[in-house]
């Protein structure tokens, strides 16, 4: 299995989730290491070299977003945020800084471990990326920019070409739209939104079945979109 002796490092100042999260991930065969403050999860990174690390955004001691900025000048190991409903701005900001997804608290076990799974997978994906992606219905050729739906072409625009590459290059994993925006149009439009929910429309109607209920392009509000 893919997560057995995957090493997960858990950043908490909170024992009974830490508790909790040591239980459930030894039960699915991760090996856990722990840390209750930000700069002792920061050394336990760098000597663990955990696979995946789940971090709290409101640690005693530093910020999360700091504890992630710092981990992300030298290691690009995956990271789920664990946040709380209110903080949607420090959330997009924490996924601006690369944090790879994130879980609202308080969170079910199942869909914890799910987005666990998910983000190794693409760790493991990105070092051999597939030139041709399939979702579902929706088949994404990235070496003849060739998109089809239920074995149909379809033709898009290039900026719409360029939203669903960016998206497809981590399926699954949540876009902001400032990292959307910069991707597609470049540096300076960070702030155009607009931009992004015309063309997401635009595609919309052309790879969904339902464009009013997506099952690929999915919104997640107040925050970006992911390629599902």
């Amino acid at each position: 299995m893919l997560e057995t002796g995957s090493r997960i490092l858990v950043i908490d100042d909170e024992p009974q989730i830490r508790r909790l999260l040591k239980v459930a991930l030894a039960a699915h065969g991760f090996e856990m290491a722990e840390a209750a403050l930000g700069r002792e999860g920061l050394t336990q990174a760098a000597m663990s070299r955990p696979d995946l690390i789940i971090l709290d955004m409101g640690l005693p001691d530093m910020d999360g977003l700091e504890v992630l900025k710092q981990l992300r000048e030298w290691s690009q190991t995956p990271v789920i945020v664990l946040s709380v409903k209110e903080q949607e701005e420090t959330k997009i900001a924490m996924l601006d800084a690369g944090a790879e997804d994130y879980v609202t608290k308080p969170f079910g076990m199942g869909e914890l471990l799910a987005r666990i799974r998910a983000a190794l997978r693409r760790s493991l994906k990105e070092a051999a990326e597939e030139a041709v992606l399939t979702l579902g219905d929706l088949r994404i050729d990235r070496v003849k920019r060739l998109v089809t739906v239920a074995e149909q072409p379809v033709k898009l625009t290039p900026t719409e070409y360029d939203i669903l590459k960016t998206l497809a290059s981590n399926p699954g994993r949540v876009f902001t739209n400032t990292q959307l925006l910069k991707a597609v149009w470049g540096a300076g439009y960070q702030n155009e939104t607009h931009y992004l929910r015309v063309f997401v429309g635009q595609l919309r109607r052309k790879i969904e079945q339902n464009p009013s209920r997506p099952i690929h392009l999915i919104t997640e509000p107040g925050v970006g979109y992911r390629l599902m």
